[in-house]
């Protein structure tokens, strides 16, 4: 699709007759925030890093589009030269929505401006377009909804319109379907690119960014993980300990459970429900604990944590974590588990200060080396 520059997005797949589009969590963004040995500094945001991901909406695979079946034609219709299978009058486009939370009417009329403006150029005819939301006799429906009907075998397409190549096909009104939750520029992608099958263009035709059976897509604003109660998806959290560079393993280790424990048994203000586990393999953990022996830290940190997870209306911030990590650096082994804690609070919704559980307020160096989980 159109737009490769967004940062995060969600990879949807253009499905049926039409194609539909995923977010492509989505990509992730990752941002770290750091503490000093004193007492935790105000969060800071280093540049993000992003990844891409399929998140929600779910990316869905994309089917080679087929012909809408139609009864045999009584009369056979030959376009007017120069013009496609809608022949020369104008294309009337009637709008259905099952709900007036949106101006769907003026998306479908971008949608339709752009293959009028660029007709010449990749269908090799003309085509006119004219939407009337109410038309009585329309020769297409543009039908939004929050579901998609299955097409072509793709259960969860964000669109799905016939793939029309001769005027003997045209059973009117087509019907053309756009899911709905996507923000004005992605929902405007889907129309074009559902409009394109309408006017004989197959996944990979030019132009072939909005052709393609996959893009990126934006949903509508969400909530952001920091303004969330819980930003996760589950509460069941894995593990993954990297003691490397501890000073002493065992200890760190131990300072690491005491830690997550004191989550798990109901820390006062954090969820009742949380599980930690532990992993083998970094790739399978949510929480990743690690120790440096030298600092991607902010100067003077001696911790510092970043989440990555998912962005699908790519505002540049997380709607929901995916996963966080915690690195410590040159820290004395009895302060492991106050650190892991800290960060832990911060990651479970509490990232100020004052959100936290008391051990995490205003805590003073020995309060940190204390065993402040009891």
């Amino acid at each position: 699709m159109r737009g490769s520059t967004l940062l995060v997005a969600v990879l949807v797949v253009l499905a049926g007759c039409a194609a539909p589009v995923s977010t492509g969590n989505d990509a992730t963004t990752a941002t770290t925030s750091t503490t000093s040995t004193t007492a935790p500094a105000a969060t800071t945001t280093e540049t993000p890093s992003t990844a891409v991901s399929t998140t929600a909406p779910p990316a869905t695979a994309t089917a080679t589009p087929t012909a809408s079946p139609t009864p045999e034609p009584t009369e056979t219709f030959t376009p007017a030269s120069g013009y496609g299978p809608w022949g020369s009058e104008p294309v009337v486009v009637a709008v259905e929505a099952a709900a007036a939370d949106r101006d769907y009417t003026a998306l479908v009329s971008e949608a339709t401006t752009f293959w009028e403006a660029n007709d010449a150029r990749y269908l090799g005819y003309e085509v006119d377009y004219e939407v009337d939301a109410d038309a009585r006799d329309p020769d297409m429906v543009v039908r939004f909804s929050d579901t998609i009907p299955e097409c072509s075998g793709q259960a969860d397409a964000v669109g799905c319109a016939p793939y029309i190549t001769r005027a003997r096909q045209i059973d009117r009104p087509e019907t053309v379907y756009i899911r709905t939750g996507f923000g004005d520029e992605s929902t405007v992608e889907i129309i074009e690119h559902e409009l394109g099958h309408t006017l004989g263009l197959a996944h990979g035709d030019e132009p072939a960014d909005l052709m393609n059976a996959t893009g990126i897509l934006y949903t509508l604003p969400r909530t952001n993980a920091t303004e969330k109660a819980f930003p996760w998806d589950d509460p069941n959290f894995t593990v993954y300990v990297d003691d490397a560079n501890a000073s002493d393993p065992d200890a760190a280790r131990e300072q690491v459970r005491h830690a997550l424990d004191y989550f798990a048994d109901g820390a006062p203000g954090m969820p009742d429900n949380l599980t930690y586990s532990y992993v083998d393999d970094p790739a399978d953990a949510e929480v990743r604990i690690s120790f440096a022996d030298s600092s991607p830290c902010a100067a003077g940190a001696v911790s510092c944590a970043a989440a990555s997870g998912y962005d699908p209306d790519g505002d540049g911030a997380l709607e929901t974590y995916g996963s966080y990590r915690v690195i410590l650096v040159d820290l004395d082994t009895e302060a492991v588990g106050w650190h892991v804690g800290y960060w832990t609070a911060h990651y479970l919704g509490a990232e100020a200060d004052d959100e936290k559980p008391e051990p995490f307020r205003n805590a003073t160096y020995n309060e940190r080396r204390s065993e402040w989980w009891t």
